[in-house]
This record gives structure tokens, sequence and C-alpha cells, in this order.
């Protein structure tokens, strides 16, 4: 990807965005703008995490695979966080795959120059420490979700999600990929959205969701959606960017 000079100066990634202007400026000559490809996988399991990402408007699941090959997503990256965690907690592996759901561009960082950076001690590590809590949450409510609440209302959650990580109420999203995401089989996805198109809340056609009602949609969620999203927003602040029109 050419260089955007704008990218860098106004950063659409709000980790980059929320370091003090000293501290982005120091990490600015390592970051690389570049594109994330569908469906492209950023790190396997046991292998080396080499460089990490920090989105714009891509959004990238952390994916656990079964035996079987079976799938279900553990976690959801977007413009809120980092991909390449295990690189600033002593390791570089982990057991799952990061990969691309929605295609768009990204920060990408030397695993080694984050790490560096990180030990400095610097609002850069502080930061990232608090997002780590905030995936916690994330992964810790997705696993109650999972197992208790209808699948409908799991689905409804995670389309608010990707909603507000691509500040969007339109975006491109195919029945297998949810499936494989929310760990169900392919038939139970189509069940749930037709409840949620039948009701008026969405809109499905050619692998293009379209959010028609969002309030009925978050009512149609389950609480989860709203513990995720408010503890992130008590550990790192407002992430101040438009609702999705």
């Amino acid at each position: 990807m050419s260089l955007n000079k704008n990218a860098f100066e106004q950063p659409a990634n709000h980790l980059l965005a929320a370091l003090p202007v000293s501290d982005y400026e120091r990490l600015i000559p390592h970051l690389k703008l570049v594109t994330l490809s569908n469906r492209q996988v950023l790190y396997q399991p046991g292998e080396p995490i080499i460089q990490v990402y920090f989105p714009n408007k891509a959004v990238v699941s952390i994916i656990t695979t079964m035996e079987d090959g079976s799938t279900v997503e553990a976690g959801l990256v977007s413009n809120e966080g980092m991909v390449g965690i295990p690189v600033i907690l002593g390791d570089d592996t982990t057991t799952t795959t990061a990969s691309v759901q929605i295609p768009d561009s990204a920060m990408q960082m030397d695993a080694d120059i984050l790490r560096s950076e990180f030990n400095r001690g610097t609002a850069l590590k502080s930061l990232l420490l608090r997002y780590v809590q905030s995936m916690y949450t994330q992964i810790a409510q997705g696993v109650a979700c999972n197992r208790l609440h209808k699948l409908e209302t799991r689905l409804a959650r995670w389309l608010l999600t990707v909603s507000e990580r691509l500040e969007s109420d339109e975006f491109p999203l195919t029945q297998e990929f949810i499936s494989q995401m929310l760990g169900v089989r392919r038939p139970g996805v189509t069940e749930a959205a037709n409840i949620l198109s039948q009701a008026g809340i969405i809109s499905y056609h050619r692998g293009q969701i379209n959010i028609l009602n969002r309030e009925a949609l978050e009512k149609t969620s389950c609480e989860c959606y709203q513990i995720i999203e408010d503890e992130y927003v008590r550990l790192l602040g407002n992430k101040s960017k438009k609702r999705p029109k």
C-alpha cells in the first residue's frame, strides 16, 4: 500500500490515537500501512508472531480450532485494538489463529520493536495492558454467552459488535462464515438470521448484511454486548467515533 501521510497523522486505530503525541511519534518510523485481504491469516497456532497489527477498519477474528476442524471465534479485533497480544505478555506463540474477517487496512509493526517499546514502561505499556484486560472481558463474556444464550441473541450481539468496529450498519458477511465464528451449524445461522429479518431488524442478501433497526437489534441482543462495550470504555475511554449510520 502506498504511503498515506494522513493515515499516520490521524491514526484510525483507537489505541494508536490514544497515545501521547511523543509516544506515538516515536512509533511512526516503525509503522507500516498495509492492506489486509479477506481470509488472510496473520498468525497460526505454534508459529512465532513476527508482526503485530493495529487494524483501521479491518476486522480480525481470533479463532480456536478443534481436532475435527470445527472452529469458534474466541475474540474479535478491529480499530479498537491490536492483533498479537502474546508479544507483550512475554511469549511469541499462541494456540489460536488470527484470520481477517473483513478486509481493510492496518498499521503493521515488527513484534520485536513493539516488545522493546512496551518494556520501556511508557504510556504504551499501560494502554496495552488495559486493552488486554478488555479482551479478557470479551473472551470471558463470550464463553458465558455461547453457553447460556439463544442463537438469535448471540447473532444480534455479534452483528452489533462488527457494526461498531466498522462504524457502519452495512457490511459483507456470509452465513457460512458466521456459522464458523459462532461455532454452530449453518442451518442454525439461517434460522436465526430469518428471525431477525422477518422482524424487520436486518436484511440479508448475497452475503451482505444491512442493519435496518439498530434499536431493535440492541433489544434483541443479550446483555453481553453492552457489558463488553462498557468495559472497553471504562478501561480505555470513549472511542470518540461516530455512530453507525
